[in-house]
């Protein structure tokens, strides 16, 4: 599968989410809960989507295993949803 897309559903993925999430708290503790859903949750979920998107269908483009094709995928959209979901 793709480095790239690799490097950046995970790295990536994983500092945006944790950025927003941080982002999410501070504004929080500040009593502005809207404008921290919008950055908690309209930042983060679009680029989960995307990035899961990606992976799949670059897993349907690998020419090896299918069995790791299948594995990216389910780990993807684990990691992205738990990711969304907290």
């Amino acid at each position: 599968m793709n480095e790239a897309c690799w490097t950046w559903t995970v790295t990536v993925g994983l500092l945006v989410n944790i950025s927003t999430s941080i982002l999410f708290l501070v504004l929080i503790l500040q009593d502005q809960p809207l404008a921290a859903v919008l950055v908690g949750y309209g930042l983060s979920v679009p680029y989960n989507i995307v990035a899961t998107v990606r992976v799949w269908r670059s897993a349907a483009r690998y020419s090896g295993p299918s069995l790791h094709a299948d594995l990216a995928r389910i780990v993807t959209v684990t990691l992205m949803a738990g990711l969304t979901l907290t």
